[in-house]
């Protein structure tokens, strides 16, 4: 019989994938990743991810579905991983998603060499998106639930990690997911989606970087297009690019974050319109695969998680860089996000925005 890992946040995506999983014939084990402590968050109460009552709602599923479960201690990896390069990438004046970093280098890293340990075939969480094997190797879909779809943060995953992952959601609906919770009555079936970054429950980064780092971040100056000096910033790390709120700048128009200047510690602020541009520059791309891509060709893009991808050129520059041309101009695109290609439903890769 082959052997599972499920992934449980003692959530109701990785509980029904559990289960899903078990339906399928694979004798499963369940695992909660230990990121961080409550304290190094500065979170007093229980009602955070990796919290001791998500633990205990991954433990009681597990039980429920009789299949052994176990913790694993990741906190050290978490924050030289995750947190530390949350830190630094503010500090460079771009703006992180740690969730992408967290799947690359936690779930599809970490999680897999204890799987390895244990024996596991395959390992399985509860994203909604999918895999599917073609006659070379394997391609990585979006989830047919457009609401619910988390390709975007799975853009990092390779061809051998493809072949070892299972998404049983990728082709339910949320609602569908929490049905099939109900009918089994996990304790979990309508336990809310979280929203925040995990180590960020408050969603207040200021203090959260203060926090990890040991650092005050000095104030600057607020300048416009021009250099001309608005006023001041208390601190370049609590700016990114498209904000409005927040500046405390009278002006005769809106003004909003159009770039930073970490060099000079300066918010260049400017007008709505001064935030479009149909040029990107990506680094650190992984080209998914299993084909090889030509040199330039037509796609479709998304530069933030939350939107719909943009038709655009992409022209490869050396192994792991490309620069897009959007058809139309985006706003607020953002050095530190992540720019992710698509094929139709296939995912063909993605990458780091860079400094503009």
């Amino acid at each position: 019989m082959s052997k599972a890992l499920i992934a449980m946040s003692g959530g109701v995506d990785s509980s029904v994938a559990a289960l899903l999983m078990k339906d399928k014939g694979y004798d499963c084990i369940g695992c909660t990743m230990k990121l961080y402590a409550n304290e190094t968050i500065n979170v007093c109460d229980s009602h955070t991810c990796c919290s001791l009552d998500d633990v205990e709602d991954a433990k009681a599923v597990a039980r429920k579905l009789e299949m052994p479960h176990h913790t694993f201690n990741f906190q050290d990896k978490f924050k030289e991983n995750v947190i530390d390069k949350f830190v630094a990438c503010y500090e460079k004046g771009r703006t992180p998603n740690p969730c992408i970093e967290c799947n690359k280098t936690m779930k599809f890293n970490e999680l897999y060499q204890r799987a390895q340990i244990l024996g596991c075939d395959k390992v399985v969480t509860g994203h909604y998106a999918r895999i599917r094997q073609v006659e070379n190797g394997y391609q990585l879909l979006k989830g047919l639930d457009s609401g619910k779809d988390q390709s975007y943060v799975l853009y990092s995953m390779t061809q051998n990690e493809l072949a070892h992952t299972d998404f049983p959601l990728g082709e339910l609906t949320k609602d569908q997911v929490r049905k099939v919770a109900e009918e089994n009555d996990f304790i979990n079936a309508n336990k809310p989606d979280s929203q925040d970054i995990c180590f960020v429950p408050d969603g207040d980064y200021v203090s959260a970087l203060k926090r990890f780092s040991g650092r005050n971040y000095e104030p600057g100056d607020f300048v416009d297009m021009e250099g001309n000096v608005l006023g001041r910033h208390k601190g370049i790390v609590g700016y990114t690019i498209g904000q409005r709120k927040g500046l405390g700048i009278s002006a005769a128009h809106p003004l909003y974050v159009v770039k930073l200047d970490v060099e000079n510690n300066r918010v260049v602020l400017g007008t709505n319109d001064d935030l479009f541009s149909r040029d990107v520059d990506v680094e650190d791309i992984n080209w998914i695969g299993p084909d090889e891509l030509p040199k330039e060709f037509r796609c479709k893009a998304k530069v933030r998680y939350r939107m719909t991808e943009q038709p655009c050129t992409v022209k490869r520059v050396g192994k792991n860089g490309a620069h897009i041309v959007f058809d139309e101009p985006q706003r607020a695109i953002t050095p530190g996000q992540s720019a992710v290609f698509y094929d139709e439903d296939i995912v063909l890769g993605g990458g780091i925005i860079t400094l503009l």
